[in-house]
């Protein structure tokens, strides 16, 4: 498929969604399931305008796919606006850490006992299947930093942690295949991979959304310097806190995660009235250049106005990068050798693992059992596993271990696009009534 079809299906895809957004915020269909069946329709099984080969493209799909789940943990960071010390950060804390780890020795013991692989090759599908997207889960994400929903929030911050948190899991795997150096009885993987990685990482992303927005607002505030061009801030960002991380051996994903609530924290702190949100969005939204830089620069309305103005671009951006990984995911639908395990491994993953995890990791937590349950069927897998899978891929996994691996991995991904997006509109919906019943 050459650039120009590519641009043509794109484009024609883009403009249809433009046009029937509202619509289709009716119905129970998610977007990605409409990217999912583009992505069919080009295949070998439709139109065959495009035949990508996951065997073959690995390099190029674990960077596309890891760039869309940096820019959506950004984001993901940027909508999360409490402060550390709120109880609800106890949730995602909990479910990324307890539920995650739990599902990857639930999965990997499954698969051990059931598919008799090696057990560094089951602990590698455990960990690729583990973490909950925060890409395609925007339907069930917090609507704006203001969204003070536990079920909302719980999701939201799982999604931003378990990507960060699933990776050391990953390298395990890896390390008990021989693909990766975990040091004698693993002391190489707990005290580099797993406790420097888990404690850098947040502390470089986060040190830097906060030296990187002071100095923002100290240039427009006193000097009335560095406006406009917010999207080059946000990309910056993400890819200094990337780099940054990467350099140290600490964990990229939570560095960038950790970048966008620094920044979020910091237009809080500094912005004491609501009005001041609601001046910078009229502002931003106003064709008049000119009264967006005034606001900019506006002592009071200055942290609000960069906040929002990252969180919109990045928005935008994560958008994009879900279509074109989705449409790629159902255009290397194709060349999949299907494995057996799919059928018995992808229900109960999502079914009996993943609500169970749940129920276990928030055992006594200030959820009810509404939203616990919700939470347990809301385990939405998707451009995060994709990214395992080929960091794997491209770590040395043998050719007759990578078929199974890539079957069962876009097995779970695709299952959990079309039935999340079946149910995502009416459940949230009467979610959502029952909330607003409560506080009548």
């Amino acid at each position: 498929m050459d650039f120009a079809t590519w641009a043509i299906v794109v484009g024609v895809l883009l403009i249809v969604m433009a046009l029937s957004g509202t619509v289709l915020g009716r119905l129970p269909l998610s977007t990605s399931m409409l990217y999912l069946a583009a992505g069919l329709a080009v295949s070998p099984f439709g139109l065959y305008l495009m035949s990508p080969d996951p065997r073959h493209h690995t390099v190029l799909l674990e960077r596309l796919t890891e760039v869309v789940v940096l820019v959506s943990l950004f984001t993901a960071g940027l909508k999360l606006s409490s402060g550390l010390k709120d109880r609800r950060w106890l949730l995602p804390l909990r479910l990324a850490i307890t539920s995650m780890v739990i599902t990857v020795f639930a999965v990997a013991g499954v698969a051990y006992a059931f598919l008799g692989w090696p057990f560094g090759l089951c602990v590698l599908l455990g960990a690729i299947l583990a973490p909950t997207d925060p890409v395609l889960a925007s339907d069930v994400q917090v609507q704006h930093p203001g969204d003070r929903d536990k079920l909302r929030f719980a999701l939201t911050g799982e999604g931003g942690l378990n990507d960060g948190t699933a990776f050391p899991f990953v390298l395990l795997g890896l390390g008990l295949m021989g693909l990766h150096e975990i040091g004698d009885f693993g002391w190489r993987w707990l005290l580099v991979d797993t406790l420097w990685a888990a404690s850098a990482g947040p502390a470089v992303g986060g040190l830097l959304g906060l030296l990187i927005g002071r100095l923002v607002l100290y240039l427009r505030r006193e000097h009335k310097e560095a406006v406009g061009l917010d999207d080059f801030l946000a990309m910056g960002l993400v890819a200094l806190s990337y780099g940054m991380a990467t350099v140290l051996q600490a964990n990229a994903f939570l560095a960038v995660f950790a970048a966008g609530m620094a920044l979020r924290h910091l237009e809080q702190s500094q912005t004491p009235h609501a009005s001041s949100r609601k001046t910078a969005a009229v502002a931003r939204a106003n064709p008049d250049k000119s009264v967006a830089e005034a606001v900019a620069v506006d002592p009071q309305h200055a942290p609000a106005f960069m906040a929002q103005a990252v969180l919109g671009f990045n928005e935008q951006i994560e958008r994009i990068g879900e279509v074109a990984v989705v449409i790629t995911i159902g255009a290397m639908l194709w060349s999949v050798k299907w494995h057996s395990g799919a059928w018995w491994l992808v229900p109960l993953l999502l079914l009996v693992i993943r609500p169970v995890a749940v129920a276990l990791g928030l055992l006594h937590s200030p959820s009810s059992t509404g939203q616990r349950w919700l939470i347990g069927w809301f385990g939405i897998r998707g451009v995060g596993s994709l990214y395992y899978l080929m960091y794997a891929l491209n770590h040395g996994v043998p050719a007759k271990s990578a078929d199974p691996l890539i079957a069962l991995t876009l097995s779970v991904v695709v299952t959990s696009i079309v039935m999340h997006g079946i149910s995502v509109t009416p459940m949230m919906a009467a979610y959502e009534r029952a909330v607003q019943r409560r506080r009548k």
